[in-house]
């Protein structure tokens, strides 16, 4: 089904010049109410992260380069003092969330930015360039990728990948919108993706918002929906990625990699270079983030769990490369064998 829904605001937005503010689209309130957060300094910033006000490996990394202004402003009239100071505000932005590689390439890219030119105007201009760079990696993607979906597809997705997830049009939503504007017509199953519901809160709103069919499913229903046939493809985000192509994405990606392996159904993985982690030769010492058990024993507030029964909550897994068809990149299609693919387009610029 489709529904006529309002826009939605930018997901990220700095207003003003060096002295301005960064905006983010709260995305805790969604899909109910459309709040904007005006924020002025790194504690916000980093406040947004942790409780997922912003999240989607790109955006984060967006947010965190305008994180890094805010936190040096102080110390701009030194330059000596703004290096410092960079370093200690990146270092706090960075353990803000573990898992997602483009946090920590982001706040990098700002640090040597300022060690270059140690000025606050100069930063502001480094951290709009990410923001672009962002925007016109997601169309890339979607480029790149559009005719990977067919007419009459059913495409099946975990957790958001799309404008709410990046500064641009997203990334494996990238690859739905791209195939739409094209006028390939087809319908999206997404993965409700608990515990936090980003698949129905917020994947769900930007595809009716965007007249694409979609419906929600509990993320326990999409195996089957697989082994019965009604799903043609599965097509994910990824948080971080090694250089064998195994990758970490939200909890629950795994099973679906499984699920499509087990039925001939191609697996596809969008992400920008900037998600690929060149320190990392396998998927096996990639840093899951564990969160809050309380997530997982309330909803909505409430108690769903027995007093004293407690919970195990990691928002990630990692899914082998050999579970994966292709990976949609800002640099074309990468296919197996993925090991000299990813390396040869880490070296040919990231």
């Amino acid at each position: 089904m489709t529904a006529n829904l309002q826009p939605l605001p930018p997901t990220i937005a700095w207003r003003g010049g060096p002295d301005g503010h960064l905006e983010l689209l709260d995305q805790t309130q969604l899909p109910h109410r459309y709040h904007v957060l005006e924020l002025g300094d790194l504690e916000g910033v980093i406040d947004a992260i942790r409780r997922l006000s912003v999240r989607g490996a790109p955006a984060i990394g967006v947010a965190a380069a305008y994180g890094m202004v805010l936190g040096v402003r102080r110390a701009a009239p030194m330059a000596n003092a703004l290096v410092e100071t960079a370093r200690l505000v990146g270092a706090k932005l960075t353990a803000a969330r573990p898992t997602a590689v483009n946090l920590a390439w982001a706040v990098d890219r700002m640090v040597q930015a300022a060690i270059a030119r140690p000025a606050l105007p100069d930063l502001l201009r480094e951290a709009q360039a990410i923001h672009a760079e962002d925007e016109a990696s997601c169309l890339r993607m979607g480029e790149f990728g559009c005719d990977l979906i067919g007419a009459g597809d059913t495409v099946l997705t975990h957790c958001n990948t799309g404008r709410l997830a990046t500064a641009g049009d997203g990334t494996a939503l990238a690859v739905l919108f791209a195939a739409w504007r094209k006028g390939t017509r087809f319908s999206v199953l997404a993965d409700e993706t608990r515990p936090l519901l980003q698949g129905a809160r917020l994947t769900a709103l930007e595809l009716a918002a965007a007249g694409i069919p979609v419906e929600v499913i509990a993320d326990g229903a999409a195996a089957g929906l697989i082994a019965r046939r009604q799903v043609s493809l599965a097509i994910v985000g990824a948080d971080r990625i090694a250089t064998n192509g195994d990758f970490a994405n939200k909890v629950g990606t795994y099973a679906v990699a499984l699920a499509c392996a087990a039925h001939g159904v191609p697996f596809y993985v969008a992400a920008p270079a900037s998600t690929f982690d060149p320190q990392l030769d396998d998927g096996r010492h990639i840093p899951i983030e564990e969160r809050d058990a309380t997530e997982i024993t309330a909803f909505a507030g409430k108690p769903v769990v027995a007093a004293g029964i407690g919970a195990r909550n990691p928002a990630f897994d990692v899914t082998p490369a050999g579970l994966v068809k292709a990976f949609v990149t800002d640099h074309g299609l990468l296919r197996p064998p993925f090991g000299p693919a990813i390396k040869q387009m880490l070296r040919s610029g990231r």
